[in-house]
């Protein structure tokens, strides 16, 4: 006699049907096949003593337990459910007629009680697509789906709640979970660019990089407020849309980092490791393929603070993904892609000593070491980082003046920059609308060619900055797309001499430039 019960597997940020194939037959012994991993060959012990301490039997016959397909590895313990749903229908202990409707998850406690897994949103959203009827998850599994459209997703904490609902006869809809009343509430930003005193080019600077989806990199002394500025990027970023937060969802549920979350993600993340961080924590993979801290930063920003101090090895590895926008991580038992589309912030002192650029002349270091501290970063990152900006420490006139200070300039608030940026950002929206691309940062040769046509004046200032500044071809290219972005934010069709000259400028630390220090 067979049954088959369903559930799922992810695959990067996607899920495939896992059909749980339990045999019963003349026999003794009950064996596991379906190229499962020690976690779920360890499930046969948890799901037999949690159906005992209910109250089944375990037929003493042969059970053979199938995970098809059987060439995707099967890892982790979300599979003890379907398992032991499976072993108790085709025992004739219970009655299951809707099993073939549900995607069934969860990890069976030795009491019965059923825990969280990872990978329920991607999950519920391929069950969605395969046409199942609904998903049977456990209970904080089931908050993260909430906001999935046209399908019913159940919370349940026991087995009894899962053979309830399997069994059609009692209404179990109490058991449904539905969105929240605040679902589709507004973020809420803790760090506001109004609590940001002076440093208007930094600000500018920012402004310019989260309308164009520009990579951007701060340099200055300890306490200048680099770190703040980068913490405030998230409140001037445009909302994400819908697509956007399903994906970057997806990618905090494989991850673990959704639990307790009711619903989708609605602020974007902002992701600062410690400059201590591996390769594997920061691209991604480990004995699971767990996507890494440039995944988790998808659709936000990844800020590296002091990222002089991040071994070199770790930042040449982020190259390719700030170009391809995703990640595939090669290992001898898997292969899987993440995306990774994000802004990368930065931030570092200007010398081993930090005080150099400061107008008091604290600094001690001598111009070899300064060269040799900033050439940590290697040329190739450093032409992936569109915007330079040099942070000048606040002086005590515009640190201390007081609230009610005669003339004290009032500073100018998140949402305020938030509706220029979301103004430009609507811009690059229409314009490539069909292109696969969202943001002047991702433009590639071709658009460029459309999308930023120079007059023969802007040539002639171009030619002028290249020679100048001896820039590298792929710095070229990073001033086009600033200057695309500059002329978007002032609603200009077309690039003028004075967008060059203002996106040139915030190349601080090219190499001819970083020389003649």
């Amino acid at each position: 006699m067979l049954f088959k019960t369903y559930c799922a597997a992810c695959i990067g940020i996607d899920a495939v049907t896992v059909t749980v194939e339990v045999d019963i037959s003349n026999g003794i012994g009950i064996h596991l096949v379906g190229l499962p991993d020690s976690a779920v060959r360890e499930s046969l012990l948890r799901v037999i003593t949690a159906l005992t301490s209910y109250g089944f039997r375990i037929p003493g016959r042969r059970l053979v337990v199938n995970l098809a397909p059987a060439d995707i590895r099967k890892e982790g313990s979300s599979f003890d459910l379907a398992i032991a749903v499976g072993i108790l229908a085709v025992s004739e202990q219970i009655e299951a007629p809707r099993c073939g409707d549900y995607l069934i998850m969860g990890e069976l406690a030795l009491d019965g009680q059923i825990r969280p897994f990872n990978g329920a949103l991607p999950a519920a959203i391929h069950a969605k697509d395969s046409g199942f009827k609904g998903c049977i998850f456990p209970e904080i599994c089931a908050r993260e789906a909430a906001d999935i459209d046209g399908i019913s997703v159940y919370g349940v904490s026991r087995l009894s709640e899962v053979i309830d609902i399997l069994a059609g006869n009692t209404d179990m809809s109490h058991l449904l979970v539905r969105p929240g009343p605040g679902a589709e509430a507004k973020p809420v930003y803790v760090n506001d660019f109004k609590d940001v005193k002076g440093q208007l080019v930094a600000k500018r600077g920012l402004e310019i990089a989260a309308a164009g989806g520009h990579n951007i990199i701060l340099v200055g002394s300890p306490g200048s407020g680099k770190s703040m500025m980068a913490a405030c990027l998230p409140s001037i970023l445009p909302p994400m849309t819908r697509a956007e937060s399903v994906e970057t969802s997806k990618i905090y549920s494989i991850s673990g980092n959704s639990r307790g979350r009711t619903g989708l993600m609605r602020e974007r993340p902002f992701r600062s490791p410690h400059h201590s961080a591996s390769i594997p924590s920061l691209i991604g993979g480990g004995a699971m393929a767990s996507p890494g801290e440039i995944s988790l930063s998808h659709n936000g920003v990844l800020y590296l603070d002091e990222i002089a101090q991040f071994p070199r090895s770790a930042l040449d590895a982020l190259r390719q993904p700030l170009e391809d926008r995703k990640v595939t991580i090669s290992r001898a038992r898997y292969k899987v892609s993440f995306p990774a589309s994000f802004m990368l912030a930065a931030s570092m002192n200007p010398c081993p000593c930090g005080h150099y650029g400061d107008e008091n002349g604290r600094c001690t270091c001598s111009k070899q070491q300064i060269i040799s501290y900033m050439n940590r970063l290697s040329g190739p990152v450093l032409d992936r980082l569109d915007l330079h900006i040099w942070v000048r420490s606040l002086t005590a006139a515009e640190l201390l003046g007081g609230e009610g200070a005669k003339g004290r300039r009032e500073e100018e608030s998140s949402e305020a920059i938030a509706a220029r940026v979301s103004a430009a950002r609507a811009i690059q929206e229409t314009r490539f609308e069909g292109e696969g691309i969202f943001c002047n940062a991702m433009m590639k040769e071709r658009h460029l060619r459309r999308w930023c046509p120079l007059s023969e004046e802007c040539r002639e200032t171009l030619e002028k900055i290249i020679d100048t500044m001896g820039l590298s071809a792929r710095a070229y290219s990073r001033i086009l797309k600033v200057a695309r972005t500059i002329a978007d934010l002032e609603g200009r069709p077309d690039i003028l001499p004075a967008h060059l000259m203002e996106a040139a400028s915030f190349r601080a630390l090219d190499r001819r430039n970083i020389a003649d220090l």
